[in-house]
């Protein structure tokens, strides 16, 4: 998979594009803590999530939410992260930011969670201290309230991708197959503390009682774990700023293989060449002044130039990305009805009971034991994580992939026959092995690819074919916005197959069809590299 680079354990990159000012950059190793300070940001991601997903449901139906909006919370977001999550992986690729090309976008998605946050949490209570008349206060309780929960999950989704590049940009193959792990390891963690946290019953303890209400509390803790997450995160590995091949030269110096110069600039259009520990910063010069007009038509990308570097992606890229809506299509099926599933088939109950009836009481008892089946999901999918990393030598990540698939189908078909609470809570791990494959195994074989692509450019004769306008910022997001497609075609499909079965059964069986589906599809088209 992966492999030292000599004794100095460093790793020299070249660019997707010959032309484009995504250089090679010579990446030191990153020690242990440098990578779970960089995880941490998906631990406060996923915690955030976790508390949405436990709480977003009463919060909409405390504030009066009707029926006939609830398609357009759940679809709008997802459809502007489709639309838009290309477009800032390419500005972010061409970012020229003294602070780095990913981390002021990391920093911006990161402040527009904890303002959904506030506002999905605790807008019903602001609008009704300051808002006197009921039909007002109803309409801007409801407003505010639907602004929070789309701007949330438009963010937390739409984060994962900035993220990601910046731990290939920073890392070198070694270290980004360890920090993708760890990734995966503490979204785990972080769900199951969420859904834990969300568990609890809040009204009846003294902290509840001090902030207000359980929403209150709830903000506490999710505002207090994404600040310090995200604070560990942006300030886990220095990420060199992106600086014009057109108009700097490559610096004659090289500081003992550093990715960052003296100055703290360092120009990622050259190609660094280390020699029994010394630079030769001859050949870089004479590159820059050969490929010096050539540099300005990069330093912007428009909106053209970025369909068409998607459209002609490579056929190996795109397999991958059908692949991932696939996983993610069978995934997010199964979680977003699981709970209502266990209410509704496994307890039998009925949501639409009076409230003080015993068949809605049994219905709530099957969606509090439905969140611990997703907090088991959380802990698996962390110890899960953890064993990837020696099973990869023996199984492949092909074999990981297509396992992954493959234990999720089977786990959620028998949930669906054979509907039982402690078979459903023991096959909730597999729904774990999921989530751990799809946060590590498609990110994995993105850095194959580019591995091998950097490989290739280097032994190329003057005029091959390149690819335009492809940085890592792109090809992150093309994948990651497999999600956001995956929410539209579950939130606009599996309701309408509910209503013509009769039953949610029909969505764990879908998510089982889908996922051994998606066995075959990997087995057969994914590309990997040996």
């Amino acid at each position: 998979m992966s492999g030292s680079n000599g004794p100095t354990d460093t790793h020299t990159y070249q660019s997707l594009a010959e032309d484009c000012p995504f250089g090679s950059v010579e990446q030191p190793k990153r020690s242990t803590g440098r990578l779970v300070m960089h995880s941490m940001a998906m631990f406060g991601r996923e915690f955030c999530y976790a508390v949405e997903a436990a709480y977003v449901t009463p919060v909409l139906l405390s504030v009066g939410l009707p029926k006939s909006l609830y398609s357009m919370v759940w679809l709008l977001s997802p459809i502007l992260g489709f639309l838009l999550q290309p477009v800032v992986g390419s500005a972010s690729d061409h970012c020229r930011a003294r602070w780095g090309r990913r981390r002021p976008y990391i920093l911006t998605l990161a402040i527009m969670m904890l303002l959904g946050m506030v506002l999905y949490l605790n807008g019903d209570a602001v609008v009704s201290a300051l808002v006197a008349n009921p039909r007002q206060k109803l309409i801007w309780a409801i407003s505010i309230t639907m602004v929070g929960v789309v701007l949330f999950d438009f963010s937390a989704d739409f984060i994962d991708g900035p993220i990601k590049a910046y731990l290939f940009d920073v890392c070198s193959h070694q270290d980004k197959e360890k920090g993708l792990h760890y990734h995966a390891l503490f979204t785990g963690f972080g769900g199951a503390l969420g859904y834990i946290l969300g568990a609890i019953d809040w009204v009846h303890l003294d902290l509840g009682r001090l902030l207000g209400t359980e929403f209150q509390v709830m903000f506490f803790f999710s505002a207090l774990v994404l600040i310090l997450c995200f604070i560990t995160h942006l300030c886990s590995i220095p990420e060199a700023p992106l600086r014009d091949a057109a108009t700097d030269p490559p610096s004659q110096q090289d500081p003992q293989g550093s990715s960052l110069s003296a100055s703290g600039m360092h120009e990622y259009g050259s190609i660094e060449k280390v020699k029994n520990g010394g630079a030769d910063t001859e050949q870089p010069v004479q590159e820059w002044k050969n490929k010096k007009p050539s540099g300005q038509s990069q330093r912007t990308m428009s909106m053209k130039s970025l369909l068409r570097a998607l459209v002609n992606m490579p056929s190996h890229y795109r397999c991958l990305c059908v692949s991932h809506l696939i996983g993610w299509t069978a995934f997010l099926s199964n979680m977003l009805f699981f709970t209502d599933f266990m209410g509704q088939i496994v307890y039998h109950g009925d949501p639409y009971g009076a409230h003080n009836s015993t068949e809605f009481l049994v219905y709530e008892r099957g969606v509090e034991v439905g969140c611990w089946g997703l907090c088991i999901n959380s802990v698996f999918s962390s110890v899960y994580s953890y064993f990837q990393k020696a099973m990869v030598s023996y199984i492949g990540l092909k074999g990981l992939y297509f396992m992954g698939y493959l234990l999720f189908g089977l786990g959620t078909g028998f949930i669906g026959l054979f509907p039982n609470v402690y078979s459903t809570l023991v096959l909730c791990s597999m729904f774990g092995v999921m989530s751990s494959t799809l946060y590590t195994v498609p990110f994995n074989l993105i850095a194959e690819y580019h591995r091998e692509e950097e490989k290739e450019k280097g032994q190329e004769v003057p005029g091959g074919p390149d690819n335009q306008g492809r940085g890592k910022g792109v090809d992150c997001a093309a994948l990651t916005c497999m999600v956001q497609l995956a929410q539209i075609l579950v939130g606009g499909g599996l309701g309408f197959l509910v209503n013509m079965a009769g039953s949610v059964v029909v969505v764990v069986i879908t998510a089982s069809a889908v996922a051994l589906i998606g066995c075959c599809f990997v087995a057969l088209f994914v590309r990997y590299v040996d």
